[in-house]
């Protein structure tokens, strides 16, 4: 099995366009949030007439589809450790990618100079796959597509907030959780960027989006008697400063990460075999995504690389299962207004009640599938094509009391936070769980940890007995084909009737 994904990776990206671009003044005199239309044109100096012309030129060889993805996106990130500002950056990304499609063939080129010269040049470049000199080009007009979704706010990103401010939010996190008994290390990191995207195609259509994001993240460790251990929290999405003085505290954040680490001081080894595990909502989310979302991504099926690829429309769980991936959830992390093909977001069914009914797809798995768009094309920046990836990915709720499930166990695990996992597209996946209990006789005992959750995809959904009425979400970052990009994972409290516990013997 290869390891796919790093859900708390961060990354900074930077360009160096400064020297070649003539139009980063014009970036730079021009205020924060603009308004979604044809000033985010003007960004990139670029016409209506100025984009027919590239998207003709991608297709003079003749491919059947060509689409053009603007971004400029500013991000910054700080750290705080040892009670000073550790690291301090900020990033400005701007260019432009060209994509033809053939067939199943699929040319991408991308530039950061926007010179016209230089921009048809890189369609010349993506539309080389093609190769009918008998092909009629024909480029509809553009029409501006004014969709009506407003997942995010745009007022108060953080973006716009001073240096000052910043700093005394992530202080904030890092004194909650440094005062704590045994803490001895807290490294408190803040993240956020703005993104100005548009994109227009050769079908006529032209659309466009300003995406704001943040996280904050905290990571700390708990030292006693020569025993270390770590813990560590996060929260943000799509938001404003205000999410951090009226949803989630700094302080929280901090203090729900120490208090992991210093919980995990006395924890012992988990105990290995099959046995009944109950999954805490919050970051079991991360199960789902990885062990079943990622299967049900189109580009997986049309290739036949996946588990899923011919079960559609048949049981692959227990009729209480259902799972779905919900791009248009106000404000969280993994929500678009309009994918990264300038489709219009969606919430698509996955598995209904233990039936699989759906793939996630972009606009290349669409055709090849025969299948509807659903809006689920993203890209991690301009320097990469689309592919279908999850935005919010989540198991519905279901009927039971969180204690109710508790108590119907009389020996179990009970599965809390985790460092990582490894999925493969057999299905077969572990996860390394960081801080879990047993349960014995109905009641939650001893912290334990090193443990490591092992199982199949379809076996374990076809396991699963009870779903909670609760829901916990958790915050990452998905990796796929090089590409990163940020999603969501939820899911309520659940048991599952058989499954391998391994850890330290």
């Amino acid at each position: 099995m290869k390891n796919r994904r790093d859900f708390l990776k961060t990354c900074g990206l930077g360009v160096g366009a400064f020297m070649i671009n003539p139009n980063l003044p014009r970036l730079f005199s021009s205020e924060v949030q603009p308004k979604a239309n044809n000033s985010l044109l003007d960004k990139f100096g670029l016409t209506k007439e100025d984009i027919k012309k590239i998207l003709s030129t991608a297709l003079e060889k003749g491919g059947e589809f060509a689409d053009i993805f603007f971004e400029y996106k500013i991000s910054s990130s700080l750290t705080l450790e040892e009670d000073i500002i550790k690291s301090s950056s900020e990033n400005i990304l701007f260019g432009l990618g060209i994509r033809v499609i053939n067939g199943i063939q699929t040319g991408y080129a991308h530039t950061n100079d926007l010179r016209i010269e230089q921009i048809l040049n890189t369609a010349r470049i993506a539309g080389a796959i093609a190769s009918d000199p008998k092909a009629k080009i024909k480029i509809a007009n553009l029409d501006q597509i004014n969709h009506q979704n407003n997942f995010y706010s745009l007022e108060n990103n953080l973006t716009q907030s001073d240096l000052d401010y910043k700093i005394t939010l992530i202080r904030r996190a890092y004194n909650s959780a440094i005062k704590k008994e045994y803490i001895n290390k807290v490294v408190a990191t803040l993240s956020d960027e703005i993104q100005y995207v548009a994109i227009a195609n050769s079908d006529g259509e032209l659309v466009f989006d300003i995406r704001p994001q943040a996280r904050l993240v905290v990571v700390a460790t708990a030292e006693k008697n020569g025993i270390k251990n770590t813990g560590s929290a996060n929260a943000g999405g799509r938001i404003g400063r205000d999410y951090f003085e009226k949803i989630v505290k700094p302080e929280t954040i901090g203090e729900k990460a120490a208090d992991e680490a210093i919980t995990l001081l006395t924890a012992k080894n988990a105990p290995v075999g099959e046995q009944i595990v109950v999954l805490s909502k919050d970051q079991s989310g991360v199960m789902i995504h990885e062990a079943v979302g990622h299967p049900l991504e189109a580009d997986k099926n049309w290739r036949r690389s996946s588990i899923m690829w011919d079960k559609l429309n048949q049981m692959v769980a227990n009729d209480i299962v259902t799972i779905y991936d919900d791009a248009t959830i106000e404000g969280y992390r993994g929500s678009l207004n309009i994918d990264d093909e300038g489709i219009v977001t969606e919430n698509v069914i996955l598995i209904e009640k233990g039936k699989l009914v759906g793939y996630l797809n972009d606009r290349l798995s669409a055709k090849i599938m025969n299948h509807k768009l659903n809006g689920h094309g993203r890209r991690e920046s301009y320097q990469h094509p689309p592919i279908p990836r999850m935005n919010n990915t989540i198991l519905a709720q279901g009927d039971k009391d969180p204690e109710e499930i508790i108590e119907s166990v009389k020996k179990g695990f009970y599965a809390i936070t985790y460092q990582g996992g490894m999925v493969n597209d057999t299905g077969k996946f572990t996860f390394s769980v960081n801080l879990g209990y047993m349960i014995e006789n109905g009641k939650l005992t001893y912290p334990v940890k090193n443990a490591t959750l092992i199982g199949t995809n379809i076996q374990i959904l076809k396991e699963v007995s009870m779903i909670g009425n609760d829901m916990g979400f958790f915050l990452g970052t998905c990796g796929k084909s090089g590409q990163s990009v940020p999603v969501t994972c939820g899911t309520p409290t659940l048991r599952i009737d058989r499954m391998t516990v391994g850890g330290a013997v």
